[in-house]
């Protein structure tokens, strides 16, 4: 009964926190292009021995999938992939013109969209053609995200010899029933041949994607899948909450709320899904992800390291991120810049030769520390503060605390194991912004 009143009284509009400030709320009137140029370079000087971080957008997808949040492009037509990888290439070349040396990789990650939309030759020509200008860290991470249906032997190989090691492979679910109602379509042999044969090249961690919430969705369905995932082994797992967000996707209008598991239900497939990892030998990382022992995510975990940024939980940890293609966004620390949504938003701001901002936010001191405290909950499952607690997040903490979430004393505050389970909830502790400047309209999905 205490955990159904829990759920009720934690199922809010939350965000997943891959930022602090969140998109929403950006100050968007005091940024400007040549601001951000001065903070990436900045940050870029100040941690130059530290390597950066880089995302590539690749939108385009064959077909919808209509569960999906990401921005993405639908169509068959490949001749679009060519002038795409020339609009990356170019934007990339801005970028280390404004660094002024070439930067030192850390980490890369091809997402989308669905990368493996792209033939292995022309993914071959956009690596090449970044790594042209950069070094790459003799401990850097480079990892695309594919689909098990059209993933190839090429794809691996080719990404494999230009130093990929890590794949992240979109399941969701397997449900028939369930791929029905979302689009998506892939076998347990599919996944199978696909991560054997990367481990067979030499890859080193393989993610799972599932989601848990999806319309149809049941416990027993639910199980069953996760039954075929333990079977296949993978090295990390990323378990999400489908966020359902159709007045933002619109494709989420295929099937209606009638359809979805809510409240109770979908605390209870969260619960079953958790266990069941947990039993098969995985460990719980930060928030909603999982992992082996023998994986870095784990190792980072254990050794305080995590770190949390656009691109999700990870074990590289840079100052400056840097978001290359459509809908991209960038991070330099001391402040945040996103690309235009549409694609022919982007290639045009491209062919004008402009770093294709659309929009932004510079943080304020009061924002960084915030975002530290928010980054120490989510990475590391505590939080410090030097000369003690604020009242008025001390104000906050106490009906947390009186539910379990959390414990906390005068500098220091503590998630525990019940506190996992709802860390979004936490995180809103330190959000002022989202306490000083409510919306008029639902910006988040709810946190459970």
């Amino acid at each position: 009964m205490m955990e159904a009143s829990l759920i009720q009284k934690y199922n809010v509009s939350a965000p997943r926190y891959t930022s602090y400030p969140t998109v929403p709320y950006w100050d968007q009137d005091s940024f400007s292009v040549a601001k951000w140029t001065k903070v990436i370079s900045e940050t870029f000087i100040s941690h130059a021995d530290e390597g950066i971080s880089l995302y590539i957008h690749l939108p385009y997808c064959e077909s919808l999938c209509t569960y999906c949040g990401c921005n993405t492009r639908i169509t068959k037509n490949h001749r679009v992939e060519g002038p795409y990888i020339t609009a990356l290439l170019k934007e990339w070349a801005m970028y280390c013109d404004i660094l002024g040396s070439k930067p030192k990789i850390k980490e890369l990650h091809l997402g989308g969209g669905t990368p493996t939309f792209f033939s292995a030759a022309n993914l071959a020509w956009l690596i090449e053609g970044i790594l042209k200008n950069a070094r790459v860290a003799k401990d850097a991470q480079l990892s695309f995200e594919a689909h098990p249906a059209n993933t190839t032997t090429d794809h691996l190989k080719t990404l494999y010899n230009l130093g990929f090691k890590r794949l992240s492979l979109g399941i969701q679910d397997f449900d028939p029933k369930v791929q029905v109602m979302i689009n998506r379509f892939q076998t347990p042999e599919q996944v199978s041949r696909v991560a054997n044969h990367a481990r067979l090249l030499g890859y080193n961690s393989i993610n799972f994607d599932l989601i848990y919430g999806l319309p149809g969705q049941n416990v027993e369905g639910l199980a069953e899948t996760i039954n075929k995932v333990i079977q296949l082994k993978p090295d990390r797992i990323a378990f999400y909450s489908y966020a359902h967000v159709p007045w933002l996707k619109p494709g989420q209008r295929h099937f209606t709320e009638k359809d979805l598991p809510v409240g109770d239900e979908k605390f209870a497939l969260y619960q079953k899904g958790r266990e069941m990892l947990i039993d098969g030998g995985f460990h719980d990382v930060g928030m909603d992800h999982f992992a082996l022992k023998n994986d870095s995510l784990y190792q980072a975990s254990q050794a305080k390291s995590l770190h949390r940024n656009f691109m999700g939980y990870t074990d590289q940890h840079t100052h400056l991120l840097i978001g290359l293609g459509v809908s991209s966004i960038s991070d330099g620390w001391n402040g945040f810049a996103q690309n235009p949504r549409t694609v022919d938003a982007y290639l045009s701001r491209i062919s004008e030769r402009m770093i294709p901002v659309e929009k932004g936010h510079i943080l304020t001191c009061e924002d960084l520390e915030n975002r530290k405290h928010i980054l120490g909950i989510m990475c590391r499952e505590k939080t410090y503060f030097k000369n003690g607690i604020p009242e008025h997040i001390s104000d906050r903490l106490w009906p947390l605390s009186e539910d379990g979430l959390i414990v906390f004393d005068k500098n220091t505050i503590q998630l525990t194991h019940l506190g996992k389970s709802y860390i979004r909830n936490v995180c809103m502790v330190f959000d002022e912004r989202l306490w000083t400047k409510q919306v008029e309209n639902q910006l988040f999905s709810s946190s459970i």
